[in-house]
């Protein structure tokens, strides 16, 4: 039985790494008891194999294997390039 591969849209944090990006992904959950929507957010490390990633981009980010001690995602494909 095949697994689905996980996919994540956010924006990237931090590209000053090299071949590598920190993605913040952010959701809205609602909450269990008082039923208002709050903003969740988490932070991946991703690889970016080009280096075309840059602050403020919109990316699509797949899970794959383990390719550091923090890395477990690569990006897919860039949606949209930051303003500027």
């Amino acid at each position: 039985m095949r697994q689905r591969i996980k996919k994540r849209e956010g924006t990237v944090v931090s590209a000053k790494m090299d071949k590598t990006v920190v993605v913040q992904v952010d959701r809205l959950v609602q909450h269990e008891f008082y039923g208002k929507r709050i903003r969740r957010r988490k932070r991946f490390m991703a690889h970016d194999e080009n280096g075309q990633c840059g602050e403020g981009d919109r990316v699509l980010i797949v899970e794959s294997r383990p390719l550091s001690k923090n890395k477990r995602w690569r990006v897919s494909s860039i949606i949209a390039k930051a303003a500027g």
